[in-house]
């Protein structure tokens, strides 16, 4: 009864908010981190006449939003778990790869770069016995084996103003392992921000959509984003001295899934 239930109420979405080709987008952003909403305002700029309706999930909620129809699109990181939990259904791809940096403590001195083992290093994140774990700590696991070293998990503020507020308490010395999405606005803030001396961490964003025809408007959404990517480089890391890490298990990573989910273009 709650699969059928389920089913009666995405096809009541559909036909409420999605049946026609009139325009409205479902999307959602993860906390503030800045990649769905760069491509949601180059997609308003280029379609201003579609609305977005937009919800605030993570990566495994926004996923389970998508295969029940309360999405249409989802910008998330897609882990080999939930490809295997979800084999059919859906679709995804690669959209960007965003860069890790340490952040430090207020009045620390200005450099580029800071090493991973010099200071015990912090994360904004649910530990794995929390209950609450999820994509992002995922991430940060498999990082953390694969660089040996044990972090300090300060579970997750979400907001921004909360993870600087807690920055700027610290009375102990660390580095905090961030998104550059937030990093720029700790530098931002008076901050200090390095990137990682020995290995250079990035956290793949994927875009993802249901494995059926879409309406204009999505198919437009899915273009804009595949443009944005390209226009800002978002595919590959820029040249860099220090080596490149991304999870050895991320399924984006795979060429045949790449060529297998490439997204539609942009209908006029």
């Amino acid at each position: 009864m709650l699969a059928d239930a389920r089913e009666m109420i995405a096809l009541a979405t559909r036909i409420s908010e999605h049946s026609s080709e009139s325009g409205t987008v479902r999307i959602a952003h993860i906390f503030e981190l800045q990649t769905s909403r760069i491509v949601a305002d180059a997609f308003g700029a280029a379609y201003p006449d579609i609305r977005l309706v937009e919800r605030s999930l993570d990566s495994q909620r926004q996923l389970d939003a998508l295969l029940d129809n309360r999405l249409d699109v989802a910008i998330l990181r897609v882990t080999a778990a939930m490809t295997a939990r979800n084999p059919t259904g859906w679709r995804f791809h690669r959209l960007r790869l965003e860069p890790m940096y340490l952040v430090g403590r207020p009045g620390d001195p200005a450099k580029a770069s800071a090493s991973l083992f010099e200071r015990p290093v912090e994360v904004f994140a649910d530990a794995p016995a929390s209950g609450l774990y999820n994509a992002h700590g995922d991430y940060l696991t498999t990082f953390e084996r694969h660089a040996g070293m044990s972090m300090r998990w300060l579970g997750n503020p979400g907001a921004f103003g909360h993870c600087v507020a807690a920055v700027r308490r610290a009375t102990d010395s660390g580095y905090v392992l961030e998104f550059e999405s937030y990093a720029v606005r700790y530098g931002a803030a008076g901050i200090p921000i390095h990137r990682p001396a020995e290995l250079q961490p990035y956290y793949p964003w994927c875009i993802a959509w249901r494995d059926e025809p879409h309406n204009t408007a999505v198919a437009n959404f899915l273009g804009i984003a595949e443009h944005t990517a390209r226009q800002r480089n978002w595919h590959l890391p820029p040249h860099h001295p220090v080596q490149p890490w991304v999870p050895p298990d991320d399924p984006t990573d795979s060429s045949q899934a790449a060529a297998a989910t490439s997204a539609p273009r942009p209908r006029q």
